[in-house]
C-alpha cells in the first residue's frame, strides 16, 4: 500500500488534471465532478499514474509502488485493477480514454477526448 500517510514524498494536496480532480487524503478521484467510486488499491494505482503523467510506468514498477514488493511471474493483478479503473472512470466520463496501453510495456495516464472513430 501507498504510504500517503506517512510519506512525505507524497503530495497531499488536491490536483487537478484535464478535468480529473485528485484528492490523495481522501483517496477520491473525481472526474468531471462526479466521484469516480475507487477502492483504496484502485485509487493506488491510479495515483503512481498520475503522478508520473504522460509517462509509461511498467507493470513491475506499479506492482513494486502498490504492492510494495517484487511482482510474481505471470502475475496479471495490475492489468485486472486497471481495468477496472478504466471502467469507473468511463462511467463518469465515457467520451475520454484516461489510461493507455504500452502493450508489453506497462500503462500510462494521459487523459484525451475520444474520437469518433473510436
Amino acid at each position: 500500500m501507498l504510504a500517503h500517510d506517512t510519506d512525505p514524498q507524497v503530495p497531499r494536496e488536491v490536483r487537478k488534471i484535464e478535468g480529473v480532480e485528485i484528492r490523495p487524503d481522501e483517496l477520491q478521484v473525481l472526474v468531471d465532478g462526479r466521484r469516480a467510486g475507487l477502492t483504496v488499491r484502485e485509487f493506488e494505482i491510479f495515483f503512481v499514474l498520475a503522478e508520473r503523467f504522460d509517462r509509461v510506468v511498467t507493470r513491475p514498477d506499479i506492482y513494486e509502488l502498490v504492492w510494495r514488493g517484487k511482482m510474481p511471474h505471470r502475475d496479471r493483478s495490475v492489468d485486472v485493477f486497471v481495468r477496472k479503473v478504466r471502467h469507473k472512470l468511463d462511467l463518469c466520463a465515457p467520451d475520454w480514454t484516461f489510461i493507455h496501453t504500452h502493450f508489453g510495456i506497462g500503462y500510462r495516464f494521459a487523459p484525451e477526448r475520444k474520437s469518433a472513430d473510436d
